[in-house]
C-alpha cells in the first residue's frame, strides 16, 4: 500500500501537467506543427517560387480559419491576417512582440540588427539610422544619386537594342548603395562586395540546415567575407573621422560612427554597425530593384498611365536647364510617378510578409500565442482584399490620389506605426529619380509575358526582356 501511495502521489504532478497541457492545447489555433525543424516551409518556399503562395495561404484560411499554426523555418508559428492582424502586428508594444526574422535571415544578418532588437536598443539604432535617412539629410544626396543613375543608363542602356530589366536594376540599387551608404566607388573593390553580396542573399529565406551542400551553408559563409568587407570600411571610415576630420554626412557608415554620447563616446558598437549596414544593403537592394522592374512592366502594359507619367517628367525637363541634375524640389512636381510606384508595390510588394515574435502569452482571435512563438503575416492579405480595394487586380493609381481613403494598417509596403520601414524616403528618391530618366530618354516594348514567381522577391519572367529605342533629347 505504501508503494501505491507513492506512486500515486508521484502521478498527481504529471496528471496535473498534462491536464494544463490539454487546455492550452485547446486555446492554441487550429492547424499542424507539420515535421520537426522543416515543417511546412518547403510548402511555402514551393507557393513562392510557383507565384502561388497567395492562394496557398488562402487555403490555410478556408481550412482553418482566420488564424492557424504551423511550423515555418524551423520555427512553431501562428499565421494571422487582415487589417486588424496587420495593426496588431506593426503597433503592438514592444513588451508584447518583438521583430523576429527566420533563423536563417537571422543567422546571415547577423543578431545586432534592427529587426531583432526591441526596446531601447531598438531605438538607439533606428535613430542613428534615421539620423542619415530621414528627409532632411537625403536632400543633399539627390544630385549624386542622379548622377549614379545616368553614369549606370550611359553604361548599360544607351546603344543597347535588347536588354533585361532586373538584373541591371539590381547593379544600379547595389551602385547606389555602395556609393551613397558606404562612400565606396566604382572598381574592383565594389565588384568583390557584389559578388559576394549576391552569394550571400540567396540563402536568406531557406530552411536553415547547415549541411554543405545547402544554399543557407553557401550564404553563412558569404555573409562572413561581407562582415569582413564592412569592418574594414568602419575602421577607415573611424580613421578619417579621427585624423582627418571627414564630413559626417559623407556616407552611412561615417554618419553612424560620428554619433557620440555626452562622454564623446561612440553611441553604436562595431558589431552593431556591421550588422545594420547588411540590413541597410539587403533592404535596398531587392526591393527598389523590384519596384523599378515591375513599373516598368506596368507602364508597358498600360498606354495612358505610361504617358501620363512621360509628361509629368517632360515637363520637369523643360523646366531646367539641360544636363542639370535632377533637386528635391524637382521630386516634389513628381506627384503622380509616385502613385504609380504606390500602386506598384501594392499589387507586387516586394516582402511578401514578415515575422514578429511574441514575449509572452498572447490572446488573439480567441485563441493563445505562446511565448516564444513566431507570428506571421502577409502584406498580399490585404493588398488585395476587394472589400478593401475596389477591383484589386486592376493597376489604378488614382486610388492613391487620396493618402487618407485608404484606411490604415492595409497598405503595408513600407509596415506601419512606429516601426515603419526608416528607409522608405531613401527609395522614394531612387525609384523618382530612375523613373524620371527612363521615360525621358527610352521607349520600351516587352520581350517575355507577365508571370512572376517569388525567391523570396518577386521575379519577372526571364527578368523581365525588353526592346530599348533612345528617345531624342527634348
Amino acid at each position: 500500500m505504501d508503494a501505491l501511495f507513492t506512486i500515486f502521489l508521484l502521478l498527481i504532478p504529471v496528471f496535473l501537467l498534462l491536464t494544463r497541457w490539454r487546455r492550452s492545447s485547446k486555446r492554441l489555433p487550429p492547424g499542424s506543427l507539420g515535421i520537426p525543424i522543416i515543417g511546412q516551409s518547403i510548402g511555402l518556399l514551393r507557393a513562392m517560387r510557383a507565384n502561388t503562395a497567395d492562394e496557398w495561404l488562402q487555403q490555410r484560411v478556408r481550412e482553418y480559419g482566420p488564424i492557424s499554426k504551423l511550423s515555418l523555418f524551423g520555427k512553431p508559428t501562428v499565421f494571422i491576417h487582415g487589417q486588424a492582424a496587420n495593426k496588431f502586428v506593426f503597433n503592438s508594444d514592444s513588451s508584447i512582440i518583438t521583430n523576429q526574422q527566420t533563423e536563417s535571415l537571422r543567422m546571415i544578418l547577423g543578431e545586432k540588427n534592427i529587426f531583432e532588437l526591441s526596446g531601447y536598443d531598438h531605438k538607439r539604432v533606428r535613430d542613428a539610422l534615421l539620423l542619415f535617412l530621414k528627409p532632411e539629410s537625403l536632400k543633399q544626396y539627390v544630385g549624386k544619386m542622379d548622377g549614379e543613375i545616368r553614369k549606370h543608363l550611359e553604361m548599360h542602356w544607351h546603344g543597347k537594342q535588347q536588354i533585361t530589366v532586373l538584373p541591371l536594376m539590381k547593379i544600379l540599387t547595389f551602385n547606389i548603395i555602395c556609393s551613397l551608404l558606404f562612400g565606396i566607388e566604382q572598381g574592383t573593390r565594389r565588384d568583390k562586395f557584389l559578388e559576394c553580396f549576391q552569394q550571400m542573399i540567396e540563402g536568406m529565406w531557406s530552411v536553415p540546415l547547415k549541411l554543405p551542400f545547402t544554399r543557407y551553408n553557401q550564404s553563412i559563409k558569404a555573409s562572413i567575407r561581407v562582415q569582413n568587407m564592412i569592418k574594414e570600411l568602419v575602421q577607415e571610415r573611424r580613421k578619417e573621422l579621427e585624423q582627418e576630420g571627414a564630413s559626417p554626412r559623407k556616407d552611412l557608415i561615417t554618419c553612424m560612427l560620428s554619433i557620440r554620447n555626452k562622454d564623446n563616446e561612440e553611441i553604436l558598437t562595431e558589431m552593431e554597425i556591421v550588422h545594420n549596414v547588411m540590413v541597410s544593403m539587403v533592404a535596398g537592394y531587392d526591393t527598389t530593384s523590384g519596384l523599378l522592374t515591375f513599373i516598368m512592366r506596368f507602364l508597358a502594359n498600360e498606354p495612358a498611365i505610361y504617358a501620363a507619367v512621360v509628361q509629368e517628367q517632360e515637363e520637369i525637363v523643360k523646366s531646367k536647364p539641360s544636363g542639370e541634375f535632377l533637386t528635391w524640389e524637382d521630386l516634389a512636381k513628381m506627384k503622380y510617378t509616385w502613385k504609380v510606384a504606390l500602386e506598384t508595390l501594392r499589387m507586387v510588394p516586394p516582402v511578401f510578409g514578415g515575422f514578429r515574435k511574441a514575449l509572452k502569452d498572447i490572446e488573439y482571435g480567441g485563441y493563445l500565442i505562446p511565448k516564444g512563438w513566431q507570428i506571421f503575416w502577409a502584406s498580399s492579405m490585404t493588398h488585395m482584399d476587394t472589400s478593401i480595394f475596389k477591383e484589386p487586380s486592376k493597376f489604378d493609381p488614382s486610388r492613391f490620389e487620396k493618402q487618407a481613403s485608404v484606411p490604415p494598417y492595409c497598405f503595408v509596403s513600407f509596415g506601419g506605426g512606429p516601426r515603419i520601414c526608416p528607409g522608405n524616403e531613401f527609395a522614394r528618391i531612387e525609384t523618382l529619380v530612375a523613373v524620371h530618366h527612363l521615360v525621358t530618354k527610352f521607349n520600351w516594348k516587352l520581350l517575355a509575358d507577365n508571370s512572376y514567381f517569388r525567391d523570396p522577391t518577386p521575379i519577372p519572367a526571364q527578368g523581365l526582356p525588353v526592346q530599348i529605342s533612345p528617345k531624342k533629347p527634348l
